[in-house]
């Protein structure tokens, strides 16, 4: 290996070409001389005056050729030009290392040691340099938006497949060959053409969940380079600059619905809940007697979420930027109970909340589809004041009216698991809520029947 080394050396620097000169060659080593050395023998040229000189040494695999010389501080040191040389590309070698000694290199070791050391150190620059520049051809923006996907699919994530939909359908399908450039080479304006495609057509929701996601995804891979539970497609691929930072925000997108059900629509729609055909009707009923909870959580509702002695039900809360779902809690009052049984059509199915008797969960279409045709006969009856409403309005409704009926912000956020992303709810409040939790649905159903719904506070914990 130093023998290579040394070659490549004196080859780069020219110094390896012309033969030492003929006044040297009485007595010179030859090709006949090295052969018949036997193990353990050595030979050298003979040695002009501060030049150094050519040795061989015949070692069991053959000759080792060197080159002799005295260092600075007297010391007589040996070169080792390598095993498997000729004759002539030995002493051509020991020329070029002669020539370098005479002309004022003393030291050929350590310059030659340095020398090895830089070329390593170049090797490994462009070594780096290549794999950078491949990095850099395979980092693409489809590389960054489905690196950061998969990342929400790992982390199971409940908005993954609609972030998945959103950026193929915005990024990929619409702009293919930006899709295919470099991450590093994006810019600000073109990411806002991106963004500004559906916002002109006037769809100004879906263009801020699309601001909102490619925000994300360059966040996110730039975050990977120093997260060591980053995905490790996204770290990979060395994104240092997030590009979709400086997209403002898109002006009336985040316009927030503020209805509301009456307390006459909402019983309105509970009397029609109780004569509508199951699985549909006990899906609804479910969904509104356990507080309105959010369709994706209810969706993947199994079996083993269900505790049928404390008569809860776990959720599994993987909204926000939580890497693990939070466990939410839902306690099942009576008319519950009897929803869930009717979901179950009598079978044991893996799936709760279901409409094909626990093969599957129900998803959002799901619900709205079977709450679209309730809403329409509602409105056909005069029933609905403020016009139709949808599955996040029975949300808010429940929020508002179990405010009206003197439940406490506390309690409503434990029941419908928001807001609790707080220092004080992650670490220190340790209670399960469950009794008050139970309560507030009673005072729910008490509602929706018309019975008086007022709460008594909330329970002192003991000390």
């Amino acid at each position: 290996m130093r023998s290579k080394t040394i070659h490549a050396i004196l080859m780069e620097t020219g110094t390896g070409r012309a033969p030492m000169s003929a006044s040297n060659s009485r007595g010179r080593l030859t090709s006949r001389r090295v052969a018949t050395l036997r193990v353990g023998e050595s030979a050298a040229d003979p040695a002009a005056r501060g030049a150094g000189v050519l040795q061989v040494r015949r070692l069991a695999n053959g000759p080792t050729f060197y080159y002799r010389y005295t260092a600075p501080d007297g010391e007589r040191v040996r070169l080792p030009l390598g095993t498997g040389l000729n004759l002539a590309d030995a002493r051509r070698l020991a020329d070029a290392l002669s020539r370098r000694y005479q002309s004022g290199e003393r030291d050929l070791r350590a310059a030659i040691d340095a020398e090895r050391r830089e070329a390593h150190r170049q090797q490994e620059a462009d070594a780096r340099a290549a794999e950078a520049e491949a990095a850099a051809k395979r980092a693409t923006l489809g590389a960054v938006l489905a690196g950061y996907v998969a990342q929400l699919e790992r982390e199971e994530k409940a908005s993954a497949a609609e972030v998945r939909r959103a950026l193929w359908r915005h990024v990929h399908d619409a702009w293919p060959v930006l899709w295919l450039t470099p991450a590093g080479q994006i810019t600000a304006d073109d990411l806002l053409a991106v963004v500004a495609k559906p916002a002109d057509a006037g769809k100004l929701r879906e263009a801020a969940k699309l601001r909102a996601y490619l925000r994300a995804a360059y966040a996110a891979a730039v975050r990977a380079r120093q997260d060591a539970r980053a995905l490790p497609a996204l770290r990979e691929l060395r994104v240092t600059a997030n590009p979709a930072r400086d997209l403002v925000t898109i002006e009336g997108a985040s316009q927030a619905r503020q209805r509301a059900l009456s307390v006459a629509e909402l019983r309105a729609y509970w009397r029609r809940l109780q004569v509508l055909p199951d699985p549909g009707g006990a899906l609804l009923r479910f969904h509104l007697i356990t507080g309105g909870q959010r369709i994706e959580q209810l969706a993947r509702l199994t079996l083993d979420d269900l505790d049928s002695d404390l008569q809860v039900v776990r959720l599994r809360d993987t909204k926000g930027r939580r890497r693990q779902a939070r466990p939410h809690d839902v306690p099942l009052i009576e008319q519950a109970i009897v929803a869930l049984r009717a979901l179950q059509g009598g079978t044991l199915g893996t799936y709760l909340f279901t409409v094909t008797a626990g093969e599957s969960g129900a998803v959002y279409a799901t619900v709205h589809h079977r709450l679209r045709s309730v809403v329409d006969a509602m409105v056909g009856a005069g029933e609905l004041e403020k016009g139709p409403f949808t599955v996040g309005d029975l949300r808010r409704t429940v929020e508002t009216r179990l405010a009206a009926e003197g439940v406490s912000a506390d309690v409503r956020a434990q029941l419908q698991s928001h807001g609790l992303s707080g220092v004080q709810a992650r670490h220190y409040d340790r209670h399960d809520y469950l009794p008050e939790k139970r309560d507030a649905l009673e005072t729910l159903h008490r509602l929706l029947i018309g019975v008086s719904a007022k709460v008594t506070p909330i329970r002192k914990r003991k000390a």
